[in-house]
């Protein structure tokens, strides 16, 4: 399942939901990593929020590998969240290798023997951003979203805490 939508919009509180519907074990990939005081503030609130039910993997770089590191007797694991994965890798790798890195991410859940919830923002309902690197942004997750969108049966829509069906049962 791929749970997209604005910044805000409920998808993380959303598919947290999700998650615990199913059974354990349920495993939690985090991809954001505390630059500040804020941001390490925000993810011990998130770990809080989830609580014991999950364990935490926190891969900013490589989720695809951490989620083939998995066993398949998971019960689900979440993916949240691809928009901060393409930020962390906009520094580290060109837009072929990150081209790559998306595909294989795509690929790997396609391949889960378990349920993945992936966790992304929309981005590409605004104007055309005044800057190259912004514009870069935009079009690989954009690119991102699309691969994720298609290797997945379920493609949920958060619009102001309301999840809308996309793709899949209804």
């Amino acid at each position: 399942m791929l749970v997209t939508g604005g910044a805000r919009s409920g998808k993380s509180a959303y598919a947290l939901t999700r998650a615990g519907l199913l059974p354990a074990p349920r495993v939690f990939i985090a991809t954001a990593t505390a630059g500040d005081s804020e941001m390490a503030s925000r993810i011990a609130a998130h770990r809080r929020e989830r609580g014991a039910g999950f364990a935490t993997i926190e891969e900013p770089l490589a989720p695809a590998a951490a989620l083939a590191g998995l066993d398949c007797a998971t019960g689900v694991a979440v993916l949240d969240c691809v928009t901060l994965w393409i930020t962390n890798l906009l520094a580290r790798a060109d837009d072929p290798a990150i081209a790559v890195a998306i595909t294989t991410l795509a690929g790997t859940i396609a391949r889960c023997e378990f349920p993945v919830i992936v966790v992304t923002n929309e981005v590409g309902w605004g104007i055309v951003p005044f800057d190259a690197e912004t514009r870069r942004f935009r079009d690989l997750l954009g690119l991102a979203n699309q691969r994720l969108a298609s290797a997945v049966d379920e493609v949920v829509l958060m619009v102001a805490g309301i999840p809308v069906a996309v793709k899949g049962p209804r």
